[in-house]
């Protein structure tokens, strides 16, 4: 059973227990021997708290609402605790602590850009992470106390993952609540985070296009100035092809939507007892009694709206929250397509030649890299593994289409 279902469901119990255990827990790690334990698992696990702890208290800064401001202040503690003690360790395997600020300076933009929603899912996941790694250290511990140590890490980590799941949904756990919270990440997961997400995606998209597009006139020419020009022509063409698809896309959505939602308004209007049968049997199916069916349509359909809207999402999956708004997405799309496209032809408006041709692979290569490493924000995935997959793919398309001009100039 988890420790926090032992005390209570209120989260200051939870954490009186916690700081409790903190205390023997402090009592006892003077007498783990450092030789049992790798040290690169010691100072992994020591940065994974002082990221969480610095973290932590980010949130609490921002932070309006003094119950959540209060958790999260006490989380910050919790992990600087654990830090704390890893670092005693490292610092009697190698003579001399390591410095928790080099850790701390790293976090600072994912934490200014990042919606707390956001942070807070990656946290939850990193916390699911940390236990994982605390069960596979088991598994290579044979002395009684590093296990206990261990084991009393990983349930906390366990418990870190408990609060920050309730915090991410906004309140106290209830039926309701829960509820809510499982569906807002399933429409954050849909929408792509927003307008960070589109953001993202259009200075992909206009990077690498018009780095394509310099790369293979820069081969052809030899980097004069119709390499400006073309990649400025490529920039507009790109920034206002992906704005116009952006809102094409959203409007015909949205518009399909309606349509539907339309059609199944005449359909409850002319047979409100056939979508009412209709309704039942999707219940059914989900594995509900024919009893239990026939209660849960019966009070939806007293309320009409929701009535609509629950045949329109069942038949067909439609849910107005997953639409986009068609303006936001266009100018997302069209001002961040530009961004991406405007960075490799920036060496070009203050020299020509070979020099500009390094200058625009140089900052162009690197701009993969923060872009690919910003995508984290949306897959959260490892931001150095996104980075350096863009990298190789920006890398490869400079390649190929500089070779393709190269052949080109040759005949």
């Amino acid at each position: 059973m988890n420790r926090w279902a032992q005390t209570s469901d209120c989260p200051s119990r939870r954490f009186t227990q916690l700081v409790a255990d903190d205390a023997a827990f402090d009592r006892e790690v003077c007498l783990v021997s450092i030789d049992k334990i790798n040290l690169a698992t010691v100072e992994k696990m020591w940065r994974r708290e002082v990221e969480a702890c610095a973290t932590y208290r980010h949130l609490a800064n921002r932070e309006k609402d003094h119950r959540r401001k209060e958790i999260l202040l006490r989380l910050a503690d919790q992990e600087d605790r654990h830090a704390a003690r890893w670092s005693e360790r490292i610092a009697a395997a190698t003579g001399h602590p390591p410095d928790p600020d080099e850790v701390k300076r790293g976090l600072s933009w994912f934490q200014r850009i990042s919606d707390p929603t956001i942070v807070l899912h990656r946290l939850e996941q990193e916390e699911n992470t940390a236990e994982e790694e605390y069960n596979q250290l088991l598994a290579r511990l044979s002395d009684p106390t590093d296990r206990r140590i261990a084991e009393e890490a990983m349930l906390e980590e366990r418990d870190h993952a408990v609060v920050l799941r309730t915090l991410a949904g906004g309140s106290l756990p209830t039926p309701r609540s829960t509820l809510e919270s499982i569906l807002r990440r399933e429409r954050w997961h849909v929408r792509g985070t927003g307008w960070i997400g589109d953001a993202i995606y259009g200075v992909n998209d206009g990077l690498g296009a018009v780095f394509g597009i310099v790369s293979g006139m820069a081969g052809y020419t030899g980097g004069s100035e119709v390499v400006l020009a073309a990649g400025l022509a490529g920039t507009l063409a790109s920034a206002l092809s992906m704005g116009a698809g952006a809102y094409l896309a959203s409007k015909s959505e949205r518009e399909v939507y309606e349509s539907e939602v339309s059609r199944e308004k005449t359909e409850i209007e002319e047979d409100p007892h056939e979508e009412l049968l209709e309704l039942e049997l999707f219940y059914q199916l989900k594995g509900f009694s024919a009893d239990e069916a026939h209660a849960m349509a019966e009070r939806i359909q007293k309320e009409p709206g929701q009535f609509l809207r629950t045949l329109v999402h069942e038949e067909l999956g439609l849910s107005e929250e997953t639409f986009p708004n068609p303006w936001r997405s266009t100018l997302s799309a069209s001002v961040s397509t530009a961004i991406g496209g405007f960075i490799p032809i920036i060496p070009f408006f203050f020299t020509v030649g070979m020099p500009a041709v390094i200058a625009s692979f140089v900052i162009s290569t690197i701009a993969h890299f923060v872009v690919g490493a910003s995508k984290a924000l949306v897959t959260m995935r490892p931001w150095w593994a996104t980075g350096a997959e863009m990298t190789m793919v920006g890398i490869l398309e400079a390649a190929v289409t500089y070779g393709l001009g190269l052949a080109f100039a040759a005949h």
